[in-house]
């Protein structure tokens, strides 16, 4: 479908693919000087970031809701950055980290938001009881980003927002449905906390990683004009800790193991691998002047109904992850909920 409502998903033939790692993707950059904040960066596809950022010279801070164990397990991991506390789903942690990270008064130059939670059952956080999913994944995040904008729009080279979501996003398209007549939006606007209707984890889950992809689009719309972009980036399937509320015998059903209980590794991508399209679409000089696309395998996706059957199952993206009235219209309601 064409049509000014939606995001502009044009690969750009950025010359790697799905096999790409992180160290590749920033191959002959140099960031010194350059700032990052990585959410969620002392496990999984987060530590693989910091990793493949720092050792292309640019600082990283990774606020973290156990700092101690951060620390230490960036100290094992031998990478150097900077730790903070910071729990997304507690507002209050989340304007706390902000304000200490402002008042040092350094440009941020890319912050990535990368933290996540994945199919965990129904818990509720925050004074109102918001669905954790929901909560933690995207609105802890649209306030980080509120919040850290001043140092994003002093960048002297002008910032990116990556917002980490998943082709989990097309999970959501039945349950976002405003009435049997709509078309789906991916976001549930008359439900959005699941507090009418059965609460189901995965129907949660791919509710937030829509949010996460139409944050990218409404943020990018508004940030252009200051010199910030946004990309919404599906880093792939990879087994890390994401999938810790997934037991051995769910994860057969879905083919991530194999009957002996072990990962069928060729079902997924490293984590080095997985970190590859977040570090690009941080810092590929070839995507200057876009932003609020949907990225995949290292460039920028195709529309689901443009992908060729000889594609992965899963690629693309979904109509309801990159339209910009659905998106307006969860920033509306983004900006009411964190106010």
């Amino acid at each position: 479908m064409v049509s000014a409502s939606f995001t502009p998903q044009r690969p750009i033939g950025s010359g790697f693919d799905a096999h790409t790692t992180a160290a590749d993707a920033l191959a002959g950059l140099d960031l010194t000087g350059r700032l990052a904040v990585v959410t969620g960066g002392s496990s999984g596809l987060g530590l693989e970031t910091v990793r493949a950022l720092t050792g292309a010279g640019a600082e990283v801070v990774v606020p973290a809701r156990r700092p101690a164990h951060a620390t230490q397990a960036l100290a094992a991991a031998g990478i150097a950055a900077e730790v903070d506390a910071l729990d997304l789903g507690d507002l209050d942690s989340v304007g706390a980290f902000a304000q200490r990270f402002l008042a040092a008064g350094r440009p941020l130059d890319i912050l990535i938001n990368n933290a996540a939670i994945m199919a965990n059952p129904e818990t509720r956080v925050g004074p109102d009881g918001w669905e954790s999913q929901f909560a933690t994944n995207h609105l802890g995040h649209f306030a980080l980003t509120a919040l850290l904008w001043p140092a994003l729009t002093q960048a002297p080279d002008g910032a990116r927002v990556i917002a980490l979501t998943s082709n989990g996003h097309k999970l959501a398209a039945l349950a976002g449905r405003l009435s049997t007549d709509d078309p789906p939006a991916g976001i549930a606007f008359d439900d959005v906390m699941f507090t009418r209707r059965p609460y189901d984890k995965w129907l949660a889950y791919g509710q937030a990683k829509t949010a996460n992809s139409l944050f990218a689009v409404a943020l990018d719309d508004r940030g252009r004009d200051a010199g910030v972009r946004a990309f919404a980036v599906h880093p792939g399937g990879i087994l890390t800790p994401l999938q810790r509320h997934i037991d051995a015998e769910e994860g057969q059903r879905y083919g991530w193991y194999g009957a002996d209980g072990a990962p069928r590794t060729e079902r997924f991508k490293t984590p080095e691998q997985g970190a590859a399209t977040t570090v690009w679409a941080a810092t590929a000089p070839a995507l200057a002047g876009l932003g609020g696309v949907y990225c995949e395998d290292c460039d920028i996706a195709l529309p689901t109904a443009e992908v060729e059957p000889a594609r992965a199952v899963g690629s693309g993206v979904d109509a309801h992850a990159i339209d910009r009235e659905i998106a307006a219209r969860l920033w509306a309601l983004s900006v009411e909920l964190t106010a």
